[in-house]
């Protein structure tokens, strides 16, 4: 089946009223997109949990919207036109979009990931590596983490260096799809709890773990995680929250414990170090991309599990 996609360029105060409007005249969907994306002049649009956003699109945007067909694409078009949200058709351009399967093709994007020459990250639609011993078969589902991003990538490569974890209790603070803590339990931890705010990541590590033959201590919502100190703190999430949740964190963590953190990006590392400065003594352990994970150990003073 063939899909009509017409494209109009639109400045940051034009997108929105331009993508309203297509939709209430027929379009399947609507998508804006940065038209400088890729080019030294991109900007990031969105900044981390609990910021405010800069704006409500980019400077210069290509609004996208789909339809069924040229007459209804030809429709919308004319009634922008009516309305006076385009004052011409300059700029604007049409495709013929063909039907296509997105969740193959979104599912080709992810390809088995190697840690440190030993553990190996393969989606449930791969299999993995002739040879392959520490394998984590993943389904993300609607939850972060696919071993593809760098953070998950640090944050894997300090517990594969630090294996065996033999005696150990982990904590995975925002789970994601459970890989970290898949990850800490297949490399010999005493017990492994994954807990996070959002219940499809709660569902995708359960499944997960089962799937990997690990079982976990804990895999729940954060407020039902029971009162306990762990050897091991992993929490890669954003430096926002990371910031925020420094007390609560490294009350987690037993006196002289580990806190891992990612989600960091370089910039941001001198500010998290000072945020965790009362309760740890943290430092950049790798950096990729951009991104940094920091890992330390908490301070002596024994501090109560919250409960």
């Amino acid at each position: 089946m063939a899909y009509r996609e017409v494209t109009i360029p639109a400045d940051d105060t034009q997108a929105e009223a331009l993508s309203d409007a297509l939709m209430e005249h027929g379009a399947l969907s609507v998508a804006v997109e940065d038209q400088e994306a890729g080019t030294a002049t991109e900007q990031a649009l969105f900044g981390e949990p609990g910021m405010p956003t800069p704006r409500e699109a980019w400077q210069h945007n290509l609004v996208r919207a789909l339809f069924n067909s040229e007459a209804d694409a030809d429709s919308a078009l004319l009634a922008l036109l009516g309305d006076g949200l385009l004052a011409d058709l300059r700029g604007v351009q049409q495709a013929e979009i063909h039907d296509q399967d997105w969740v193959r093709l979104t599912q080709s994007q992810f390809q088995p990931v190697c840690i440190e020459n030993r553990m190996w990250i393969v989606p449930s639609w791969h299999s993995a590596p002739a040879g392959a011993q520490l394998v984590i078969q993943l389904d993300p589902g609607l939850a972060f983490g696919t071993g593809t991003h760098p953070t998950t990538q640090l944050c894997l490569g300090w517990l594969v260096r630090q294996a065996p974890l033999a005696g150990l209790d982990v904590l995975d603070y925002g789970c994601g799809s459970g890989i970290l803590a898949i990850a800490a339990a297949q490399l010999d931890a005493q017990s492994v709890s994954a807990v996070d705010i959002d219940p499809a990541a709660v569902s995708a590590s359960q499944a997960n773990a089962a799937s990997n033959g690990v079982a976990l201590a804990h895999c729940c919502h954060v407020d039902e995680l029971p009162a306990q100190h762990f050897d091991v703190v992993l929490a890669n999430i954003l430096a926002a929250p990371l910031r925020l949740l420094a007390p609560m964190l490294a009350a987690r963590a037993r006196p002289g414990g580990w806190l891992v953190l990612s989600g960091i990006l370089s910039r941001q590392a001198d500010v998290l170090i000072a945020a965790y400065a009362p309760h740890a003594r943290l430092q950049v352990h790798a950096e990729r991309d951009g991104w940094v994970c920091l890992a330390g150990t908490t301070h002596a003073t024994l501090s109560a599990a919250p409960a």
